[in-house]
């Protein structure tokens, strides 16, 4: 059984494509900067994918707190 649904991998790609293209923004309605990393395309996607209802993990919670 598949962690990620289709819905979530064709988002990914759809981020990854805008991401190459220059295109892809980060913020709140694509008000932040270009986004150049691919980690980030990939977060982008994901995320996008989780507010359309598609079948994607939830993010862990240590994620983002790190301990100095």
């Amino acid at each position: 059984m598949s962690r990620y649904g289709q819905a979530a991998s064709q988002r990914v790609e759809s981020a990854m494509r805008r991401r190459k293209r220059g295109t892809l923004r980060s913020g709140k309605g694509g008000k932040g900067g270009r986004v150049t990393s691919r980690r980030q395309a990939i977060a982008i996607g994901l995320s996008e994918a989780r507010k359309k209802g598609a079948k994607v993990p939830r993010r862990s919670l240590a994620r983002g707190k790190r301990s100095s």
